[in-house]
């Protein structure tokens, strides 16, 4: 089992520390996972940045949470599935939708599935897809912009999950009660 230091406020490199104050205040608390991203300031800045880049972007909340679950149980990652299933409840994310993004379920809808499937070939093909998996994906009422923000989010997701795997980040408290596994 592999680990990396969580670091707290006082732990933290000096450029990481005013990034924690800001985790602090905005979640109440420091996540594990920003507590070990802060071993390098430069990804924790950047983690921070996509993300609220990936908040303000097209998706509605129910499309945030697609595109990030999606991402999550692919990747197998034990500390964001439970994680981003309390951010979609906080979200009012219908638990319907959290239920099938965590147990690899048919989406609520159509333009849903469209969304899970498209987001989990960019995943599987390394963002090599076919024309038809861009036709369908534009046919179910999506457009060049989301293609280009799922890119957006899969980015923030490839720095926390990789994260989480080689830290193994313990589940914070506040979402252990929507543990995870695959």
């Amino acid at each position: 089992m592999t680990t990396l230091k969580i670091h707290d406020i006082e732990s933290a490199p000096k450029q990481s520390k005013p990034l924690l104050e800001q985790s602090l205040k905005t979640n109440g608390m420091i996540p594990g996972l920003h507590g070990v991203l802060a071993g390098a300031p430069g990804i924790l800045e950047a983690y921070q940045t996509i993300h609220k880049l990936f908040t303000e972007s097209s998706f509605n909340n129910d499309e945030l949470t697609v595109v990030w679950q999606t991402i999550n149980v692919e990747h197998e990652c034990h500390y964001c599935v439970p994680a981003h299933t309390a951010i979609a409840n906080m979200m009012k994310v219908d638990s319907e939708l959290s239920n099938a993004l965590r147990n690899k379920t048919a989406m609520p809808s159509k333009k849903l599935q469209a969304l899970h499937d498209f987001t989990l070939k960019m995943v599987r093909n390394r963002g090599q897809v076919s024309q038809e998996d861009l036709t369908t994906f534009y046919d179910a009422g999506y457009e060049e912009r989301q293609v280009l923000e799922i890119i957006l989010g899969l980015s923030q997701k490839v720095i926390s999950n990789y994260t989480n795997h080689i830290a193994n980040t313990p589940v914070d408290a506040p979402f252990k009660k929507f543990a995870w596994t695959k």
